[in-house]
């Protein structure tokens, strides 16, 4: 095997560490990156508990401190891991990583940006490289082009649960009296909304017998009518199932040169630049 260069050995190390889940090292990193931005988001929460950000502001904001510096370090170390940072300053997580590290920084000039740092939640979803779940992102895919698949047919089903939330909300206007509180036919058509979706608020009730009834009819249907887009996705699920058997599974190892992952097993060569992985 060739020997790198020591620049060439380090960054490689380096992006090992950073990048992939497949080293101990690398999954070492990950577990406590996970660790830190679930206690980040937790500091979060309870800085937003008044009477606790009271009696623990300073702890508080010790902590996020400590958490927001190891953040700017890690997004720092990423751009230089990788021979074309901009691949990854330009991606989802480069972009989410970015915006969740500098909140803190940025309070100082603009109250209550703080709260931006709620977005570092959307950093657990590196959970399924840390776990190796790779099999669960297949199935995340799969699950992804079902929904694509059926997407007519739900557009379909909205469509007529539309047009019998409009027929069942203006015959309840008709029916009930301002009293009862359906005012009007829009606030109507909200009443049949929430009752066909079984969510039933309850802020609105039918008061006569006929609208009971007829109320009774809506909650049957809903309970009836919420089955169908299940079936539909299910189907095309099954589907997109069976026409992934045989294929070649995809790994957690990221290119060094663009950071893209989801490479094939047997994948010696990133897909997208061509670099050697």
């Amino acid at each position: 095997m060739k020997e790198r260069k020591p620049n060439a050995n380090w960054r490689g190390r380096l992006h090992e560490i950073i990048y992939e889940a497949d080293t101990p090292l690398g999954k070492a990193f990950d577990l406590l990156l996970f660790a830190l931005i679930i206690l980040s988001v937790v500091l979060v929460m309870l800085e937003s508990v008044k009477s606790f950000d009271v009696k623990y502001h300073r702890q508080l904001l010790i902590f996020e401190w400590i958490v927001t510096i190891f953040f700017t370090i890690e997004y720092i170390a990423r751009i230089v891991a990788i021979k074309k940072p901009w691949k990854y300053i330009l991606s989802f997580y480069g972009i989410i990583d970015f915006i969740s590290t500098i909140p803190l920084y940025i309070s100082y000039f603009f109250v209550g940006s703080q709260v931006l740092l709620a977005v570092r939640a959307l950093r657990l979803l590196r959970i399924f490289r840390i776990l190796k779940l790779v099999k669960f992102l297949g199935e995340a895919s799969q699950l992804k082009k079902a929904l694509k698949a059926s997407r007519a047919k739900i557009a379909v089903f909205i469509y007529t649960v539309l047009i019998l939330s409009v027929i069942m909300g203006t015959i309840m206007y008709w029916v009930e009296s301002d009293a009862s509180g359906f005012t009007s036919i829009p606030r109507s058509i909200y009443w049949a909304i929430v009752t066909l979706t079984t969510v039933g608020y309850g802020d609105i009730a039918p008061q006569t017998s006929l609208g009971q009834f007829i109320a009774t009819m809506v909650m049957i249907l809903g309970y009836g009518i919420i089955a169908v887009p299940t079936g539909i996705v299910t189907s095309e699920f099954t589907k997109q199932g069976l026409s992934e058997k045989g294929k070649i599974h995809l790994n957690t190892q990221s290119c060094p040169s663009c950071a893209v992952e989801d490479h094939r097993d047997d994948a010696t060569h990133c897909f997208n630049c061509g670099s050697k992985l």
